[in-house]
């Protein structure tokens, strides 16, 4: 799984979930006391993470056009507060603090810059959902799956470039194929629930979130249909405020 999902909350908050530690386990350092400045600064992997982030949010029109609807929401985004590199489990690469309302970026799993980019845009969708909708990501399966879609189908997740990587070659609906697969493994990821509950879960709401664009407009396959996204997002703004 190259992108994340929520991210569970604190400790002294699932003792009550002992039979489901909402994947957790695979971010250790959310249990952890914050380090110094400095030694912080002695991590490659973290001066590294946090130079791909600056240049993710400076220039990724996918992350621009997330962060100017979540303003507009009246949810900004400040990099200090609601970005975290941190070290992770060697399956997921980010995930979505509700809790805190913080995005992991873990630190020693990616590597390069376009995997920084879309794992920061799939996080921010996440953290979009949540700041637009009452979304129940520890209860209410259907609420995570929906979110999982939106996050696969809108963050670049399923690109013809990044499936071909994968060895995975295009049929018919191969886009929402992926999509659909990468929802379920993302759910699979942090939830004890058998693989039965998880593509239900999916099934159910599939149709309703994969059409869900907000705040894209449309599906941007690429950086190109991003940049159109965002310019017509900006337009879209400003002749409702003139209305």
């Amino acid at each position: 799984m190259e992108a994340g999902e929520p991210v569970p909350p604190p400790a002294e908050e699932k003792a009550a979930e002992e039979e489901d530690d909402f994947g957790y386990r695979l971010f250790p350092d959310r249990n952890k006391k914050s380090q110094s400045f400095l030694a912080r600064s002695l991590f490659t992997f973290h001066n590294r993470c946090q130079l791909m982030l600056r240049m993710t949010l400076d220039t990724n029109p996918y992350a621009q056009l997330l962060l100017e609807a979540m303003k507009q929401s009246g949810c900004t985004v400040f990099n200090d507060r609601h970005f975290s590199c941190e070290n992770c489990d060697g399956c997921v690469s980010g995930g979505f603090d509700s809790a805190t309302s913080q995005i992991v970026l873990c630190q020693n799993n990616i590597r390069h810059q376009s995997h920084m980019n879309r794992v920061v845009t799939h996080e921010l969708i996440h953290a979009f959902d949540h700041c637009r909708a009452h979304v129940d990501w520890f209860k209410n399966v259907k609420h995570l799956a929906c979110s999982e879609i939106r996050a696969a189908n809108l963050s670049g997740d399923c690109t013809l470039m990044n499936e071909i990587a994968r060895f995975k070659f295009g049929l018919k609906q191969h886009h929402q194929t992926c999509v659909r697969d990468r929802a379920i493994r993302s759910i699979l990821a942090v939830r004890k629930v058998s693989k039965e509950t998880a593509e239900k879960a999916v099934d159910e709401v599939f149709d309703a979130c994969f059409n869900d664009l907000e705040p894209f407009g449309r599906i941007p396959h690429n950086k190109s249909d991003a940049k159109r996204a965002y310019k017509d997002f900006q337009n879209r703004d400003r002749y409702n405020a003139n209305l």
